[in-house]
């Protein structure tokens, strides 16, 4: 993984609404999804090593699966550019609070992260 930029780029899973990607969009974000990319199918392990190759911080709705991934990291000292687990909620409720993820942190302080909105 490449040093981070400035500012974070998103990377939603296939179980993240695309209309969450739109959302953020509108308002000036990077957001990249796993349906553009041609990642559906694709199992958690093989998601995160993309965004990990990326340089992107991957959101999901699949908590329990990610949370072993993001221990797993640590404990093989491997570096990924963060992990936002979201409740499901309505998708303008959970654009609303990853950008304000998005406006509170730089993409260096998403490293290694594993957060919870």
């Amino acid at each position: 993984m490449d040093a981070p930029g400035l500012f974070a780029e998103l990377y939603l899973d296939e179980d993240v609404s695309v209309r969450i990607a739109e959302i953020l969009r509108g308002h000036g974000y990077d957001v990249h999804t796993a349906r553009e990319k041609g990642r559906l199918g694709t199992t958690d392990a093989e998601q995160l090593a993309f965004a990990v190759e990326q340089g992107l911080v991957l959101v999901t709705h699949n908590r329990t699966d990610f949370e072993e991934l993001a221990v797993r990291y640590f404990e093989e000292d491997r570096t990924h550019a963060g992990i936002i687990c979201a409740v499901r909620r309505p998708p303008h409720e959970c654009a609303q609070r990853l950008m304000v993820l998005l406006n509170d942190c730089t993409a260096a302080e998403f490293v290694n992260q594993l957060l919870y909105i």
